[in-house]
């Protein structure tokens, strides 16, 4: 079509470093890591992490990995996104938490949107996109054909540097007929941070304050007729088309449940990392009172944790292998059935991360190490605030499974 034909034309844009490599990406994410651990108070008290942390991740190209090459961005993948992602949440929990819900959905653009809409909204080349996956909020068609909005929506874990939002809110497709989710993305002018997080349990420093918008304007194409958890693959994506790049036509359900299960991986390892210097550093309590990595039962819930966390490692990247595979084999390999069989694997790399830490890493490693704010603590609350997350409390302990055992032996529900 001609207007393809234009936009292409004009839309191609280098990134700032044309040479740059996955490898050198993910070793900058483990030179960044190693001043964060020490930043963790400090971004719990702020919110969210510092500006010239931000800083940091721009120039290192983080909030690029994710972005089409034609818009300016790596476009490296989702392996080595979920690499940076577990990186630096192994150092601190709420940056690699806020960072990883900003910057993952550029996926989604790339892959949903059609020409026009990626033209517009990649434009800055950096891409910083919370998400959130309630209805709330208003919208109401204006004369021109756009849309209004007005309403707060929670929760919106990557705000404080953010570029955009992605939301959910609930339209009639006419007067008398039931609602429908849509769904929009709103550039940052159009919304106002609020000064809503830090009281909660964990999570403290991940950025995951409300917005709220009042009589912000988009055009429709900005819009999407659906809700993110029911978005369909299997017939093609325009990012698929348009890039000529299989992982924007990936699933996107399957996609967002990885994340969880990465940050599971990191923050486990995090913990894991603390526990190795009290091995190191203190003897056991009791006689011989031998240091405890002499001591047989600091070595057996040492051994234990390290298996459960390897273990749960292995899975989540063996599975990012699979999405990455399946979705170059074409639109029609990715089922309901896979997807939500990616989801249950990330249910139990998230259980199974969290019972190392819960079961064998918090309780053993004494009182001292669990004060508040020392690493260990830091991580269970970390974790135990992820559990109340709607997306593994409600979706992945539930949902999922009930859907996948659906979609395998082709259980249809009848419409109410």
């Amino acid at each position: 079509m001609a207007v393809a034909t234009e936009f292409s034309q004009h839309t191609h844009a280098s990134p700032p470093e044309p040479d740059l490599t996955p490898e050198t990406v993910v070793a900058r994410a483990e030179a960044i890591a190693a001043g964060l651990v020490a930043r963790q108070a400090e971004t719990e008290a702020r919110g969210y992490y510092a500006e010239d942390t931000h800083e940091e991740f721009r120039k290192a190209g983080f909030y690029r990995i994710l972005v089409p090459r034609r818009f300016g961005g790596y476009e490296f993948g989702v392996d080595t996104f979920a690499r940076v992602v577990m990186t630096l949440t192994r150092a601190c929990p709420s940056t690699g938490w806020m960072y990883c819900l900003g910057a993952s959905h550029a996926l989604v653009v790339a892959s949903l949107f059609d020409e026009r809409t990626q033209t517009e909204l990649f434009s800055g080349g950096d891409f910083i996109c919370p998400a959130t996956v309630v209805p709330s909020g208003t919208a109401e068609r204006t004369p021109e054909g756009g849309w209004r909005l007005n309403g707060t929506w929670n929760y919106c874990s990557g705000s404080p540097y953010a570029t955009h939002f992605l939301g959910h809110t609930m339209v009639s497709p006419a007067a008398g007929e039931p609602a429908g989710p849509m769904m929009f993305i709103v550039p940052r002018r159009e919304w106002t941070r609020l000064d809503d997080w830090g009281l909660q349990l964990g999570l403290k420093g991940s950025g995951s304050h409300g917005i709220a918008m009042r009589d912000a304007l988009i055009p429709a194409h900005y819009t999407m007729d659906t809700h993110i958890s029911q978005v369909t693959v299997t017939d093609g994506t325009p990012g698929r088309d348009l890039h000529g790049n299989p992982e924007y036509g990936g699933g996107q359900l399957s996609f967002m449940v990885i994340e969880d299960a990465i940050l599971a991986v990191g923050m486990a390892r995090g913990a894991l990392d603390a526990y190795e210097d009290l091995m190191r550093s203190r003897t056991a309590p009791f006689p011989p009172n031998l240091p405890r990595a002499q001591d047989p039962d600091y070595q057996f819930w040492y051994g234990q944790a390290a298996g459960m966390i390897a273990t749960g490692e292995a899975a989540v990247l063996s599975i990012v292998r699979e999405w990455r595979e399946t979705s170059a084999e074409g639109p029609a390999a990715i089922t309901q059935e896979l997807e939500m069989r990616i989801a249950a694997v990330c249910h139990q790399v998230v259980e199974l991360c969290w019972r190392a830490v819960a079961d064998y890493l918090f309780p053993t490693a004494g009182s001292s190490a669990v004060r508040q704010g020392e690493r260990i603590e830091r991580v269970w609350r970390d974790m135990s605030m992820f559990h109340s997350h709607a997306g593994f409390a409600v979706f992945l302990s539930t949902i999922a499974k009930r859907e996948l055992a659906k979609a395998r032996f082709g259980v249809v529900e009848a419409a109410h």
